[in-house]
């Protein structure tokens, strides 16, 4: 049985059977979410007894620990790439645009996933192609962005900025929302450019720097595959 609360997809439409399989996939993939955040060595039978599911029920949808991990990257990667592309349609380019792009981003929480998961697990093909995607979306952001922003700020940079905001957590989950959004306004006022901007000190992080994470490789699998 899953938990009251935790569903958030929609189910209508679907039969009996083909709804509660879809429920049970939005509950583990939540108590996913929620337990490898928290620790990333937690194994799946953590996520089963969050979801309120069993263990029959989760192998079923994800065989290992590693599918639920890329499952959540890659919902991050698709969540980051619509806030980019809604930030691009939507008829305010330059600063605004940026500004509102980062703050959704936050406000998603996108980037504890990559602090707490990056390197657990082997990503695949389509979350190499989407994180590409993602990188182009950025630049575009960053590049109508150019003439008001800090000499010497560029795409590589974004990253770093979402991470050190996401690492901001306390227990009250609107306390932290909110916490988060006050020091990415303090970060968004050190990004803009004003009349006499010193030097930042060091050359922004290159491209092996931001990724180097990612490469590691899974961790070893325990015999519960967590």
């Amino acid at each position: 049985m899953v938990r009251s609360g935790k569903v958030t997809r929609v189910t209508q439409g679907l039969s009996g059977r083909r709804a509660q399989a879809a429920r049970n996939d939005e509950a583990i993939l939540e108590a996913a979410r929620e337990v490898f955040l928290a620790d990333p060595k937690a194994p799946v039978a953590a996520v089963a007894e969050r979801a309120g599911v069993g263990m029959s029920a989760l192998y079923r949808r994800f065989p290992g620990k590693e599918d639920m991990l890329r499952r959540l990257c890659q919902d991050g990667l698709l969540r980051y790439n619509a806030e980019a592309e809604a930030a691009l349609a939507g008829g305010t380019p330059g600063w605004a645009a940026l500004e509102a792009f980062l703050g959704n981003v936050v406000d998603a929480d996108v980037h504890s996933l990559t602090v707490h998961l990056a390197g657990t697990f082997t990503p695949t093909p389509e979350m190499t192609q989407e994180a590409r995607r993602s990188g182009e979306l950025a630049a575009r952001l960053v590049e109508q962005a150019k003439s008001e922003l800090r000499p010497g700020v560029g795409l590589a940079d974004l990253g770093f900025v979402l991470e050190a905001c996401a690492a901001i957590r306390v227990p009250d989950g609107v306390r932290t929302k909110e916490l988060r959004r006050r020091y990415l306004a303090v970060i968004l006022a050190g990004l803009r450019r004003t009349d006499a901007d010193p030097d930042l000190p060091g050359p922004p992080p290159s491209a092996d720097e931001a990724n180097w994470r990612w490469r590691q490789g899974p961790a070893p699998r325990s015999v519960d595959n967590g």
